[in-house]
């Protein structure tokens, strides 16, 4: 039986239920500032890129000052990089390089790179400075390994410094004479070039990291499923185990607890002696029920299970559930010949676990009828759940499957309790198509309102289906 997707994996936030986030404002305004976690920055890496940038700002300013002859305050500039330098030489005496940055100390060292990138353009021609353009660079880091709000400052910071540079900024380093005095246009498209490249590679980079860090987290999470699963597998496999070693001991301990009763010189001996054969004989009834359903791979009969208790099995921890019918379904298909019966599946604890998460998700937005259809033909098997509620939102029903996408109209929350955050469907679709399944979500054909969801998954057969329980007797 397939654990109730109601029971959440150990160390994980999330539930991994179906249901999506859809969330009040609080919701909406905590991913808006956050997002998913991303792996932050080290202090290391903040310094090595400063020492870059003063190795690179150096030698800009002693080629052009020096091997071009350029007029340029380099006393200012020198003064600016020598201002970097030492705050490296502090940070690096003052924290190991290899701890990570808070969020709030790397804001603050990338807004200090912004400032004084902004003081060398302001000396040496503001946006005109081709050079400018490196203010994008500490906005594209920020947005890759900060939340949104401390991407959005230093955004922010960035845009002021280049609407200053292009109103106010020293001329821009020209051979002695020959003076670079372009029109206000030439300034105000330099501008706006740096303005849209800040604000288009900023963007850039956080929905790049964001998708990522989404997608690593839901991989986790679906790993950590897996692993459970595979856990409860061995726990089956470990009990089975159990009922098979321990009924010698226990015959043991029978036959001699009867020879004692046999030869007990006394009530009070005979009666102790038949305690352990009653006490025996109880052991042995339990370890009988823990080996009825062994998960184990070499068990012809319990690692495999008809269509229909496959079906049955995934709704049966919701048929409790008031206010709503709940009914599976198995059935041929076109390519199916008459009379041909049901094939048996393997018994895959993956499988169920998403298809049970699937009709969780149905109950929840079910208006008053879930229903489970299996199908099978010639070349294939397909599982379909479909309810009566509003179906699923047009904008988001192409996105289904994705981690952290919304998925239904309606009130948060359901019949089963669960509020998730959608990462559920990337779950239970990553579950089955690693069984080779294709999972498809779409709306039905209703009134508005009714117009009922559908998820299916389909199979080959040969992907899912077990042989025939004479073949597998032969073969074990």
């Amino acid at each position: 039986m397939s654990p109730s997707p109601t029971d959440a994996p150990a160390g994980v936030e999330t539930d991994g239920s179906l249901k999506a986030g859809r969330g009040g404002p609080q919701d909406a305004w905590a991913a808006w500032l956050g997002g998913p976690r991303r792996g932050r920055l080290r202090l290391r890496t903040l310094v090595v890129q400063r020492w870059l940038a003063i190795a690179g700002q150096t030698i800009a300013v002693l080629v052009v000052g020096f091997g071009l002859g350029y007029d340029m305050p380099f006393a200012l500039c020198f003064s600016l990089i020598a201002l970097s330098a030492w705050l490296n030489v502090l940070l690096s005496l003052a924290s190991p390089g290899q701890r990570l940055a808070r969020d709030w100390e790397a804001a603050i060292q990338l807004a200090f790179d912004i400032l004084q990138l902004t003081g060398m353009l302001f000396l040496t021609g503001g946006t005109l400075n081709p050079f400018s353009i490196l203010l994008i660079a500490p906005v594209a880091l920020a947005a890759a390994t900060l939340p949104l709000r401390h991407t959005v400052a230093i955004g922010a910071l960035a845009v002021i410094g280049s609407i200053i540079l292009s109103i106010a900024a020293m001329p821009l380093p020209a051979p002695i004479g020959a003076p670079f005095d372009p029109p206000l246009t030439v300034r105000l498209g330099a501008l706006a070039a740096r303005v849209a490249g800040i604000v288009v590679i900023g963007a850039y980079a956080w929905q790049a990291a964001n998708e990522a860090a989404r997608m690593e987290l839901a991989l986790n999470v679906t790993q950590t499923v897996l692993a459970r699963e595979q856990r409860l597998s061995a726990l089956g496999a470990l009990a089975a185990a159990a009922a098979h070693e321990l009924g010698t001991p226990l015959a043991t301990i029978t036959v001699v607890a009867r020879e004692m009763a046999r030869n007990a010189p006394n009530d009070e001996v005979r009666e102790d002696a038949e305690l352990m054969i009653s006490q025996a004989g109880r052991c042995r009834e339990i370890l009988k029920r823990l080996g009825e359903t062994p998960d184990q791979a070499t068990d012809v009969v319990h690692e495999r299970m008809s269509l229909l208790q496959f079906v049955q099995e995934a709704i049966e921890p919701h048929t409790h559930i008031a206010g709503v019918r709940i009914e599976a379904v198995v059935t041929g298909g076109a390519g199916a010949s008459d009379g041909q019966p049901p094939p048996d599946l393997w018994r895959m604890q993956e499988v169920l676990h998403a298809i049970t998460s699937m009709v969780e998700n149905a109950v929840d937005f079910a208006k008053s009828e879930v229903l489970v259809t299996a199908r099978f033909d010639a070349r294939s098997v397909s599982v379909e759940v479909r309810d009566d509620g509003p179906g699923f939102a047009p904008e988001v029903l192409a996105k289904l499957g994705e981690p952290y996408v919304t998925s239904r109209r309606g009130e948060e929350g359901g019949r089963t309790g669960h509020v998730g955050m959608g990462l559920g469907f990337f779950i239970a679709k990553t579950l089955l198509e690693r069984t080779g399944a294709r999972v498809e979500f779409r709306n039905g054909k209703g009134p508005p309102g009714r117009l009922g969801a559908i998820v299916s998954a389909r199979w080959p057969r040969a992907a899912i289906e077990a042989p025939p329980f004479e073949d597998a007797i032969q073969g074990s």
